[in-house]
């Protein structure tokens, strides 16, 4: 059986932010996309970080407890993002997110962020080719 590459199961629909939107609304946009997670891309279109749903909790936190959201993406997001190639094989990313605490890696296309892949859609696939 020929190996399944991550390209079939991320998804290509998902928000994108930039550094400087307010935490509050990144926050509300990955709620109600239900993304677990947003590339944050800078003004040529690279990935400066990725902002999860993890990494608004702090502010969160703050706001429900001082009723003031402060800061904007950049203040939150992650800087060190470790991403697959639209071309690693399904097993490959299986083993990172094994290694790895993230729920949620972005893809690349060698020239830019085209999907993302949840660490559920994984693990979907891997039990349906079971």
């Amino acid at each position: 059986m020929t190996e399944e590459v991550i390209a079939s199961i991320m998804r290509r629909d998902f928000p994108d932010l930039v550094a400087g939107t307010p935490i509050r609304r990144a926050a509300a946009l990955l709620v109600e996309t239900g993304a677990a997670a947003a590339p944050v891309l800078g003004d040529d279109g690279r990935l400066m970080g990725i902002l999860t749903q993890k990494d608004c909790f702090r502010a969160a936190l703050h706001a429900s407890y001082y009723r003031e959201w402060k800061g904007c993406v950049a203040d939150h997001m992650t800087r060190e993002v470790i991403f697959v190639d639209v071309k690693d094989e399904l097993v490959r990313v299986a083993e990172m997110f094994l290694n790895h605490p993230h729920r949620v890696f972005p893809v690349s296309d060698g020239t830019g962020i085209v999907g993302l892949v949840e660490r559920s859609d994984v693990l979907a696939r891997l039990i349906r080719m079971s």
